[in-house]
């Protein structure tokens, strides 16, 4: 089956991706015939042509050479450990065949340094004119600024601070001091390197400006790294597909060249929409690439293999944003999504309609902030996203990149902040679409033999003490945030890069032993360093979220102070916890055990809290909803029909594990979409049948989309059940909008009742309590708070609203009283319905009331009470979380 989306100007075909092993035959041969993807300036429509090259092929290619730094040991033939460093002419000489002669300079040698090896660092110094003549090298390329209002201004990046202050943070790191100070050594090494012969993380980041294709006023560079080819050239539509008409120079350390002058009437060699790659001979034969820098790729109808794309539209085509980047908010509330299951309708969702369909449910939702999965361009559709073949790209299955960047325009005018879920922990083992074998080797990019592959992920796995390795992917990092204009990460699978064990079959105890010992891969952890340090920067209001399972020490402190320098750690032993405990009777629930898990997590090192993503969506895992209803929620969710115990306590229950995952789990939280009301469907990706080695097949789908896609108009119908539980999610963000309770300095838990099943804590001014017992309810039930004075309701889980039973009055008064209880120099009487949780703030705190009486749509009465947190002095009486 064939998709097509259209957008404004370009139809882009899309077929389902087949999956394919990492094996390929290499068979390189010319097209029969071109295809370009020739732009028409037209609303909706984009089309296919096929069409003769506008470039002659008979005529010589030109070249400008490009400097050469030597680095010790590497003996030209791409056999050295750590890759070479590519300065760039800072001009380009308006006759395309004058060639920059360039001298080349000694630099030291940059191979990794391993645990063992610190007392052997060679240090190869320049002179202090060489220096110089190195930082006016390591200018970017002379390229045609197409829009002078949107340059962007100077930055720089801080110098590495002492790395100390971990230790005065947590005294117990001392004892681990020589592990975390080699780290330490190794990333101030790392950026005394790239500030040495890049002229600084700054340029260093910017590697997309000298690799890949880039265009000057005279025409077109494009440059490689592929030590491995032993010949390259540069094929597409634009000249036929022949590989003799282009042929790449090769410097002495891998760097493949070719500069392609504009045609006799100033037009681009290589049109905007022609389809490129690049032809090599490597060790395993004759090899056509997409570039590993290519910024769009496609797939044509009824192929296999993507095609890149060269894209660079007319000015006047380009998308030009409008609205600023939002502040980083204080208390982060992710919407986790994916674009392309984001449709009611069993299809693929397109940017454009994600921007006019979601968006604005994100937004009156309560969300601030959106993480969009599966953006970089991922050949199998079916791997979510995370085994990627083209980096810069983002997925052509949605749209354009102008569609993409039109969506994050207005999430920012929606004052909604976009993350983008990054992959670089491994790359897809695809040898025809992505890095893996690029240049006919297998450690190109990334480790060699068993090191550089992951069995579990069945995925190659980088090299994070190479060079160019860094420069690839710490570009990328800053290639997203600078162009499309990201306003951070969620990184994948960190803990998979920290450990050479990849957390597999690892169960982490908390003994530091586990953190800074042999089996921590030091230079993956500069890289992290190395890119939250570039990250904050260059880009101080951006926010990095790492998935790390393990709970690393320091993960969270800012890099000078010698942590790695994320702004929050996943805290994924959360939904861990909440698929074990219901795997148990309501009896066999333990508060303790429940708050231990929430709170369990390092001292001012922040978390994002959440209690399912989208990995319980997926077909193998259960949803918390289908734990709690599973078959009934198809037939007994009807208003309109009786319901069942299942239902009544599944639904109850739903609102209480959220609402306790977000008062108690930490300073962040975040749902996967549809999660919000219970979506009734798991996850399951369009797949044919699977034939496994030993003979043995794993059933598909029949490519069916019919799972993959999100139900939002169940949540929305208001004759479902699962409008309520939409209702509460909202009024839950919003809640938290309110008072910003994830990030107040005042938290405290008085109670975990093991007999009443009640658990009560405060933050902020807020008083909340659960009572968890699947029939008791209590009247007149004490309560201890810190502040005095009269507490009203102001979320009550128990509100028919969110399908409750409407057990509370909302009127009803609740005025402190003086002495000492659980622990709190004063206390309440409330009454505590059996499964249901109600929060309380002192009056004058208190949001304007709903008026029931209105359409429950959008719960605009609770939207209009929201006003901007503010901050509040920390509390001399309050006290820290008890864990």
């Amino acid at each position: 089956m064939v998709y097509t989306y259209s957008a404004s100007g370009l139809r882009l075909p899309c077929a389902p991706s087949v999956y394919r092993s990492s094996q390929s035959s290499f068979n390189g041969s010319s097209r029969s015939s071109s295809f370009s993807l020739l732009l028409k300036k037209t609303q909706f429509s984009r089309k296919i042509f096929a069409q003769n090259s506008s470039y002659d092929s008979d005529s010589s290619p030109s070249t400008v050479a490009s400097k050469k730094v030597r680095v010790p040991g590497d003996q030209g033939d791409g056999s050295s450990s750590l890759t070479d460093q590519l300065e760039s002419p800072s001009t380009i000489s308006d006759d395309p065949q004058v060639i920059h002669d360039v001298d080349s300079k000694e630099m030291r040698d940059n191979k990794k340094i391993n645990a063992e090896e610190q007392e052997s660092v060679p240090s190869t110094l320049a002179s202090n004119d060489e220096e110089a003549h190195a930082e006016e090298l390591s200018a970017p390329l002379n390229r045609k600024v197409r829009n002078p209002n949107s340059e962007a201004k100077p930055r720089s990046i801080p110098p590495p601070g002492a790395g100390q202050r971990i230790y005065e943070i947590d005294p117990t790191l001392s004892g681990f001091r020589q592990h975390l100070d080699y780290r330490y050594a190794q990333y101030k090494r790392m950026r005394e390197e790239i500030d040495k012969y890049e002229g600084g993380l700054e340029v260093f980041s910017r590697g997309y400006e000298k690799f890949g294709f880039t265009s000057s006023e005279t025409g077109i560079t494009y440059r490689e790294w592929a030590p491995g080819a032993k010949s390259a050239a540069l094929i597409g539509d634009f000249n036929n597909w022949n590989p003799n008409a282009d042929v790449m120079n090769r410097d002495e350390f891998g760097v493949w060249e070719i500069f392609l002058p504009n045609n006799v009437d100033g037009s681009p060699a290589i049109p905007h929409g022609s389809r490129v790659k690049i032809r090599m001979e490597t060790p395993s034969g004759i090899k056509d690439s997409i570039p590993a820098w290519i910024k769009f790729s496609v797939q044509a109808p009824g192929e296999i293999p993507y095609d890149g794309i060269y894209y660079d539209p007319p000015e006047e085509e380009k998308y030009v944003f409008k609205h600023p980047q939002p502040k980083r908010p204080k208390s982060l509330r992710i919407y986790e999504s994916h674009v392309g299951m984001s449709s009611t309708e069993p299809t693929i969702n397109t940017y454009a309609n994600f921007r006019d369909d979601v968006l604005p449910r994100i937004k009156r939702l309560g969300y601030n902030a959106v993480q969009i999965m599966a953006i970089q361009e991922h050949s199998y559709y079916a791997s979510f996203g995370y085994h990627v073949t083209n980096f810069f790209a983002p997925s052509s299955r949605f749209g354009t990149p102008d569609d993409l960047k039109s969506l994050i325009d207005k999430a920012h005018e929606l004052g909604i902040l976009v993350l983008m879920d990054i992959v670089h922990s491994h790359a897809s083992n695809n040898t025809l679409d992505g890095l893996n074998m690029f240049d006919g080797t297998d450690a190109h990019y990334f480790h060699s033999g068993s090191r550089g592959h992951h069995w579990l992920w069945d995925s190659r796995l980088f090299n994070y003490g190479s060079w160019e390795v860094l420069r690839f992917l710490l570009s990328n990092a800053r290639w997203w945030l600078e162009e499309y204009k990201f306003d951070g990460y969620r990184f994948d699978g960190v803990t998979s890069m920290m450990y050479t064990h990849h957390g597999l079959q690892v169960a982490f105890t908390g003994n530091y032993h586990e953190y800074f010992g042999y089996e921590t891969d030091v230079d993956a952890v500069v890289y992290l360093m190395l890119v939250n340090d570039m990250i904050h920067g260059l880009y101080p209001e951006a926010v990095t979220v790492g998935e790390d399972v393990s709970g690393m020490p320091t993960f969270c402190i800012p890099v000078q102070d010698g942590g790695v320098g994320f702004d929050y750690r996943l805290h994924m032993a959360i939904a861990d916890k909440w698929i074990e405990i219901l795997k148990k009777r309501d009896e066999d629930w333990k508060m303790g055990d429940i708050v231990h898990t929430l709170t369990n997590r390092r001292w001012s090192e922040k978390c994002v809290a959440y209690a399912e993503s989208h990995d319980q969506a997926l077909v193998g895992d259960k949803t918390i909803a289908f734990w709690l209803m599973d078959k009934d929620m198809y037939e007994f969710m009807a208003l309109d029909r009786p319901s069942t115990p299942l239902i009544d306590r599944g639904i109850a229950l739903h609102k209480m594990i959220r609402l306790i995952t977000m008062g108690l789990g930490g300073e962040g939280y975040l749902n996967f979409m549809g999660n919000e009301f219970g979506h009734p469907e798991w996850i399951d990706f369009p797949r044919g049948d699977r034939h496994l080695p030993d003979g043995s097949v794993i059933p598909g789908n029949n490519y069916s989309y019919d799972k993959c896609r999100r139900r939002f108009d169940l949540g929305d119908a208001d004759y479902l059940r699962y409008r309520g539980m939409q209702e509460f999610d909202q009024a839950m963000q919003h809640l938290e909008e309110k008072y910003g309770f994830m990030t107040s300095e005042h938290q405290y838990i008085s109670r975990k009742d093991e007999g009443d099943r009640v658990i009560v804590f405060e933050r902020d001014n807020l008083v909340f309590v659960f009572n968890f017992h699947w029939h008791k309810s209590y009247f007149d039930y004490r309560v201890g708070c810190l502040k005095p004075g009269k507490y009203k309701i102001v979320l009550d889980s128990d509100d028919s609203l969110f399908g409750g039973f409407n057990r509370l009055n909302h009127n009803a008064e609740y005025f402190s009283s003086e002495g000492w209880y659980d622990d709190r120099p004063r206390s309440l009487l409330v009454y505590a319905p059996s499964r249901t949780a109600v929060v309380y703030a002192l009056s004058e705190d208190e949001p304007e009331v709903v008026d029931k009486s209105k359409p429950v749509e959008i719960l605009e009465t609770v939207e209009a009470a929201v006003e901007p947190v503010k901050e509040s002095e920390p509390d001399e009486e309050s006290e820290p979380l008890d864990n």
